[in-house]
């Protein structure tokens, strides 16, 4: 995944994201899931969860200090797990939401 080229998208107001970015970091860690597998580190051993997290959660700006720990937590497990930590990611992820805010 490092290899796709990735934009640097406007941050909503007051620190919140936009739909289109929030819709872009879920849509990237699905992605990551579906590529991930238990055994991948053996496989690939420079693989790094670290590295797919920040690819993942690149779309939402620059997030700080709770809201980036909580959203990336959120995004590893479910990279890891998706069927037991999509609804968690999705509050994480709706938790940023400005809700003054349309998708384009």
């Amino acid at each position: 995944m490092n290899s796709v080229e990735r934009e640097h998208p406007k941050r909503g107001t007051a620190g919140m994201s936009t739909q289109d970015q929030i819709d872009t970091a879920l849509q990237r860690t699905a992605i990551a899931a579906f590529i991930y597998y238990r055994q991948i580190h053996v496989d690939q051993p420079d693989y790094r969860l670290d590295e797919d997290v920040d690819w993942c959660v690149e779309p939402l700006g620059d997030l700080e200090g709770d809201a980036l720990a909580s959203v990336r937590e959120s995004v590893g497990r479910a990279i890891v797990d998706p069927s037991e930590y999509r609804e968690e990611l999705f509050a994480a992820l709706s938790d940023l939401a400005d809700p003054d805010a349309t998708a384009e």
